[in-house]
């Protein structure tokens, strides 16, 4: 059904209908709508079916993306979820998360000739979304069951990932999560506005139902010791995320009303899931009526901008030291934040947090930049002008990105080697860190990086630890011999 793909020059790029700003603003639900069979059908028709192609390849997770185009063109979505899930853990998250336009998207060949790029994330939300509605996602079922046990320290993507894996393979999976709720960041740090919550607790849900054990308020180091998993345990995976926010360095940074991008979101979030937040009753951590300054330009600055235009805020202003080309978040996203009234300061970065006698923050003072050489980075470095400027500020978010907790310390583990930003090495051929039997993947390892790359590590920790127990398990069969 050849005639069913290089439509690109017949279809018009669509993306799916997207919400008013005036009427998404107001609520935290998702601002793109589905597409609708038909829609879904032609969208993957625009498809080029490139021999070499560059959608995969700037995939983390080297999705057949091509493959299943084709069948969801053909209509064959319960094919095209087969083979999407097949690399992927969670392709209806990554669907709506994944910034395409830096990944799949952005380097798709009909984009490059002028023709605006296949709608890869939105078929692919729209195939996975169509799976759950038709009863096609069912619980794991092994082929067999094994004695042998993993205990994963994390509920967020990397770790979820792995729990799946190994459940697949017959393994007794328990996932040890410091939160009330799996799903870690996906389900305290991204707003519902991006992936309602329903989404992840469903992906929860499927896999407890698949056999795997979660231990939920269960804060390793000082309710379980790493030591005693790894008595209990076969093999352990540390997924941890990384949540230390980056502080502000500048004079004022501890003034009243100054927060971590995290605190404020997982505040908000706490409060879509029906959960009592009191810092957000006290209105501290609640936007309303505040003119409210974020710092940063990454994915949780924009996420933080949007979340306080939906709590209410007099006025949102995001100050980022580059410029709009430069910024690291996702254009995508930023367009959805000037649409919804946010404004951005490009090219300057905070002096000092002015705050009132009483110690409340009342403006941030910000020096006008420039771009000068490229840094270490390969992008200019901003450099200061001479010229700053006010802006008036009820609540100052600070996101500016994410390190590591001490883990080895925490842990109580002095011989779980780190590297000097704090992340934990591991071998990469093996996944192993420098205590035998435990691996780490995700943010832990590689820092503060995307969904998609933490489910990629997740699927390799949980290969090579399923290489280690079967061949543990080997040894142990020669030996009873």
């Amino acid at each position: 059904m050849a005639e069913k793909m290089l439509q690109f020059t017949k279809v018009s790029r669509a993306m799916p209908a997207k919400r008013p700003p005036v009427e998404r603003a107001s609520d935290f639900g998702e601002i793109y709508a589905g597409y609708t069979p038909e829609a879904a059908e032609a969208q993957a028709s625009r498809c080029s079916q490139c021999g070499v192609p560059f959608c995969q390849q700037g995939c983390p997770l080297q999705n057949n993306i091509p493959d299943w185009l084709k069948l969801a063109a053909e209509g064959r979505m319960e094919e095209a979820w087969r083979v999407s899930s097949a690399t992927n853990n969670m392709p209806e998250i990554c669907g709506r998360i994944c910034p395409q336009d830096r990944l799949c998207e952005g380097i798709c060949t009909i984009e490059q000739s002028g023709h605006g790029t296949v709608t890869i994330g939105s078929i692919e939300k729209h195939i996975t979304d169509t799976a759950w509605a038709e009863g096609w996602v069912q619980p794991i079922k092994p082929m067999r069951e094994r004695a042998q046990s993993a205990g994963i320290i994390g509920a967020g993507p990397a770790g979820l990932a792995a729990a799946e894996q190994l459940r697949r393979k017959g393994y007794q999976v328990t996932v040890y999560d410091a939160y009330d709720r799996g799903g870690g960041l996906l389900i305290y740090g991204i707003p519902g506005f991006k992936l309602e919550k329903d989404v992840v607790e469903r992906r929860i849900k499927w896999l407890e139902d698949s056999g795997i054990t979660f231990r939920f308020n269960t804060r390793i180091g000082v309710d379980r010791s790493l030591s005693e998993l790894r008595a209990e345990h076969d093999t352990v995976l540390i997924a941890t995320g990384v949540y230390a926010a980056k502080d502000l360095k500048c004079p004022g940074s501890g003034a009243d009303g100054v927060f971590a991008a995290l605190e404020y979101l997982t505040a908000s979030n706490r409060v879509g899931l029906g959960d009592v937040v009191e810092e957000y009753e006290s209105g501290a951590l609640n936007a309303a009526g505040k003119r409210i300054v974020v710092i940063g330009g990454g994915d949780t600055a924009m996420d933080c901008v949007r979340t306080a235009i939906r709590q209410g805020a007099k006025s949102v202003t995001c100050v980022y030291r580059r410029d709009r080309a430069n910024m690291p978040g996702s254009q995508r996203e930023v367009q959805n934040a000037e649409e919804e009234g946010v404004v951005f300061e490009w090219l300057a970065n905070p002096e000092s947090i002015l705050d009132t006698k009483a110690g409340k923050v009342k403006a941030v003072r910000a020096s006008r930049m420039k771009l000068g050489e490229p840094d270490a980075s390969g992008r200019q470095a901003p450099v200061k002008t001479g010229e700053t400027f006010d802006l008036k500020a009820d609540m100052v978010i600070k996101a500016l990105g994410f390190d590591p907790e001490d883990l080895p310390a925490l842990f109580n583990e002095p011989a779980l080697t780190v590297n000097r930003w704090g992340a934990v090495r591991i071998d990469y051929a093996t996944m192993m860190t420098s205590l035998p039997g435990v691996y780490a993947a995700g943010d832990i390892v590689r820092g503060a990086s995307l969904v998609v790359w933490a489910i990629k590590d997740g699927r390799d920790a949980a290969e090579a630890m399923h290489k280690a127990m079967k061949a543990a398990d080997a040894a142990a069969k020669v030996a009873a011999e």
